[in-house]
């Protein structure tokens, strides 16, 4: 997204609900459900609460019971109603296929699955366990994103496409945290307790990465693409490979935000290089 056309976390509504009007004016046919979601509602909690409450609607619980459920949480949780905005922020920021605030409301399945999640994690933490289990299952579901209500994830956070993501349940995100499609915070084994990985703030991790036990990602890391992670990470390397090894220093101050894939030439070089 073009930086000059950012907003404040104050006047993201305004600019979804004219994005929302620009695209109903030049495609009618998607006017009414616009109309539904965004610009017949009063705030982004409750068309957020009504986008994911469609979402996740069953014959169990449906869509207008599931959307208290929700807004109860969104309108009550000034933290979570931060976490949402700095969500929205990291999507319009980090991902140069985002054309504006309103895509990753509406269509971003990665954002969606967080939001629903923070719900859930909302529940799970005000006892009331069995509520947020069944939310974990219906996200896995509708969402291919499978994170344990009793993670805690902090904000600023893009997962990129999202699909088959699975943080465990004593996993801990810091904020300003990017990954992709295909990663897993899970477990080594079958053992209890706190047993899944601690990611430092600034991390990034590439597309089909494994990072697996009670380990620790230090601030500012990056982790390639296809790696599997079994032992601590210091903080501010760039490591790769399987097992993961350091590999070198990653080229910004916070890898999350710019969202650089590569290792670099010198790696690369190495790489490819005969023995």
């Amino acid at each position: 997204m073009d930086p000059s056309l950012i907003v404040s976390d104050d006047q993201i509504w305004d600019a979804i609900k004219r994005e929302c009007e620009q695209a109903a004016a030049s495609e009618p046919l998607l006017a009414g459900f616009l109309y539904t979601v965004v610009l017949s509602q009063p705030d982004l909690e409750e068309s957020l609460s009504y986008l994911l409450a469609a979402k996740l609607d069953n014959s169990t619980l449906p869509a207008l019971s599931l959307r208290d459920i929700i807004y109860d949480v969104l309108s009550e949780d000034e933290c979570i109603q931060r976490s949402i905005r700095a969500d929205l922020q990291a999507v319009v920021s980090r991902d140069p296929a985002c054309p504006g605030y309103a895509n990753p409301l509406l269509y971003f399945k990665g954002f969606q699955s967080i939001q629903a999640y923070r719900v859930a994690h909302y529940y799970w933490t005000n006892d009331r366990k069995p509520l947020a289990l069944y939310l974990q299952s219906r996200i896995s579901e509708a969402f291919a994103v499978d994170i344990h209500p009793g993670a805690r994830i902090g904000k600023g956070i893009m997962f990129d496409h999202a699909t088959s993501v699975v943080i465990g349940e004593t996993a801990v995100v810091e904020d300003d945290f990017s990954m992709l499609h295909e990663v897993t915070l899970g477990g080594s084994g079958k053992e209890g307790g706190d047993r899944h990985p601690k990611i430092g703030r600034g991390v990034m991790i590439g597309a089909g990465a494994k990072v697996l036990g009670n380990i620790k990602v230090g601030e500012c890391a990056k982790i390639g693409a296809g790696s599997v992670v079994l032992r601590d990470v210091p903080p501010h390397t760039t490591v790769a490979g399987v097992p993961a090894k350091i590999v070198n220093l990653p080229p910004t101050e916070l890898p999350a935000l710019e969202m650089d894939q590569l290792l670099g030439d010198a790696q690369w070089a190495a790489a490819v290089s005969p023995a």
